[in-house]
């Protein structure tokens, strides 16, 4: 179980990721859309948090203000260990700063953070596939490469719960 502070993406972009989503699962590739509860939305985490309390996060993260949407454009295609394949953005410095705020806000609430969200060890990336195995990645390059760049629209944020993929709306933008 976590909480991740998340940045949400606007209708077009939200179902530009879905349909990679779905192009996978047609592969046979589990995706977000399969995963667990099936609340699973399309994002990118600024922070996983393995032990928090939720109203100082939240209120720790509002107080952040809003630093409004964006746009990210997504260039690349990563793969993780275990099988995780990702869409990879261009990473523009105000997402680094912006990312490294959110970090020591929550951080200050005494959170927990995941070792792989932490200050430059962080690799920003929205999930596409949950468990590739090596023989999918042909397959899994041959359905994204051909949306790509993708650009999409950073519109909205929310704190999800990871176990239940229950979203809570955040204020703004952080």
């Amino acid at each position: 179980m976590a909480l991740g502070v998340c940045l949400l993406f606007d209708p077009p972009s939200d179902r530009a990721v879905r349909e990679l989503w779905l192009r996978f699962e047609r592969l046979g590739v589990p995706t977000p859309h399969s995963h667990t509860h099936g609340r699973h939305r399309p994002h990118l985490s600024y922070v996983v948090l393995l032990e928090w309390d939720l109203d100082a996060v939240r209120a720790a993260v509002a107080a952040l203000g809003d630093g409004g949407g964006y746009e990210l454009r997504f260039d690349a295609v990563g793969a993780f260990r275990r099988g995780r394949i990702c869409l990879v953005p261009a990473v523009p410095a105000a997402l680094v700063t912006r990312q490294h705020a959110v970090v020591e806000a929550v951080r200050a609430t005494g959170a927990v953070i995941h070792r792989h969200y932490e200050i430059d060890r962080w690799l920003p990336h929205t999930s596409l596939a949950t468990r590739a195995a090596t023989r999918d990645l042909p397959g899994v390059a041959g359905a994204v490469y051909d949306r790509l760049p993708l650009t999409v629209r950073v519109s909205h944020a929310a704190l999800i719960d990871s176990a239940t993929g229950e979203a809570r709306p955040l204020p703004g933008v952080p």
